[in-house]
């Protein structure tokens, strides 16, 4: 197509339009690039019945103004169309030094921020378009605004809903990044995907180790690991602590075991390589980290959303799960720990680990600190951590790795 200004060509009949807009997408970067119309039909009555559930937890953002995700025209009056955007972000996996005690980050946190790059892009496209078009005006949505991205994506063509409720598209998987840019001009949607290619297939509703796909294509964020992870900012469920396991930001189990991301190709885009370190790092030396290492280390990435209390909340649980007796002295230090999060979390994994290995040398610590804590929520966290102690003396054995080690660096989960 000829992309040249606007002054240098015929004026564009909306079908020319609308290829542009997608060739300029795809020339910016985008993988993938359709059109949706700005009404959102029977997706707005399934988001509405997901939060009659209650199934978006503490994300009270997500309540406000619902009626607005029903129509794009709501979000902006002058929308006419929506151009709905797809990025790949998983880069290739890095080979690594061990660490001791290492720790899981979803995929789409290894590289940089989001957000903005891709709004920038979703600008550029914008720019581009008034070259063709002077009149032509729109605005740019990646996770801000209520909109319902994915639901967007469908309609466009991008792919279909997964049982994981993610965007799938059969060449390149569900590792997507999504971006929607409205715009002004009443341009021809494409048709919606209408096909889905999931089959009779289940292993990600099983591979979920907390149960939070709750139906095909619905999750429970509630019991959700990413949601636990990152959108929870208060204590933990107990309940739920021993479910996340070695994750301390994000999860992509229901990515990880999808047949359709088993041949996707890795991401194009460098923004989103994994950064030294990012893949599997220590949990030990994370926890040890104060703030303004936090923010050295993290500035820049999706970990900042966690917040620096809830990132040692995560990092705390994750080391109850998998560490051993290395794993000690660090919680004890964290037990003093100005942030009640990483206090009590901190109490609940000693707890556990003491259960798995003997208690004798925990209890007297966590007694001394039970005396001293003012924190009503981490006095009980303690209270049940030496609850989780056992009574007697047991027994611990040599590991296989040699002394002082603990055998393959993470027990049984």
């Amino acid at each position: 197509m000829d992309l040249r200004p606007a002054s240098a060509v015929a004026e564009l009949s909306p079908e020319e339009l609308a290829l542009a807009a997608k060739s300029l997408a795809r020339r910016h970067g985008f993988d993938l690039a359709g059109i949706a119309p700005p009404e959102l039909g029977e997706a707005h009555g399934r988001y509405l019945e997901w939060l009659r559930l209650g199934y978006e937890g503490e994300m009270a953002y997500l309540r406000r103004n619902p009626e607005a995700r029903s129509d794009l025209r709501r979000v902006w009056p002058a929308t006419r169309c929506a151009l709905v955007v797809a990025i790949r972000y998983r880069g290739e996996k890095m080979h690594e030094p061990p660490a001791a005690l290492p720790g899981r980050i979803a995929s789409y946190a290894h590289g940089g921020d989001y957000h903005k790059f891709l709004k920038k892009r979703l600008l550029r496209v914008l720019r581009d378009l008034r070259e063709l078009d002077p009149g032509v005006d729109g605005r740019s949505y990646v996770d801000t605004g209520p909109i319902l991205e994915r639901d967007l994506a469908v309609r466009a063509g991008l792919g279909w809903h997964g049982k994981n409720s993610l965007l799938l598209n059969r060449s390149l998987g569900s590792y997507f990044f999504l971006g929607v840019l409205l715009l002004n001009r009443p341009l021809p949607a494409d048709a919606p995907f209408g096909e889905d290619h999931c089959g009779t297939c289940v292993r990600c509703i099983e591979a979920c180790p907390t149960g939070a796909i709750v139906a095909p294509g619905v999750v429970d964020a509630r019991r959700c690991i990413s949601y636990l992870t990152i959108e929870l900012r208060g204590p933990m469920p107990r309940e739920l602590r021993p479910l996340v396991g070695d994750h301390f930001f994000g999860c992509d189990i229901c990515q990880e075991v999808c047949p359709w991301n088993t041949d996707a190709p890795p991401a194009a885009e460098p923004r989103f390589a994994p950064r030294p370190g990012a893949q599997s790092p220590d949990l030990l030396a994370l926890l040890e980290m104060d703030e303004k290492a936090f923010h050295r280390r993290f500035r820049g990435t999706p970990v900042m959303r966690s917040r620096y209390d809830g990132f040692l909340r995560n990092v705390a649980v994750a080391i109850g799960n998998t560490g051993g007796g290395e794993a000690v002295a660090p919680l004890l230090r964290a037990l003093r720990h100005r942030e009640p999060l990483a206090r009590g979390h901190a109490a609940w994994a000693l707890g556990r680990i003491g259960r798995r290995l003997g208690g004798e040398a925990i209890r007297p610590v966590l007694e001394e600190r039970l005396g001293r804590e003012r924190d009503p929520w981490v006095h009980e966290e303690i209270e049940l951590a030496l609850g989780d102690l056992p009574s007697v003396r047991l027994p611990v054995l040599p590991p296989a790795g040699g002394p002082g080690t603990n055998g393959n660096s993470h027990p049984a989960r």
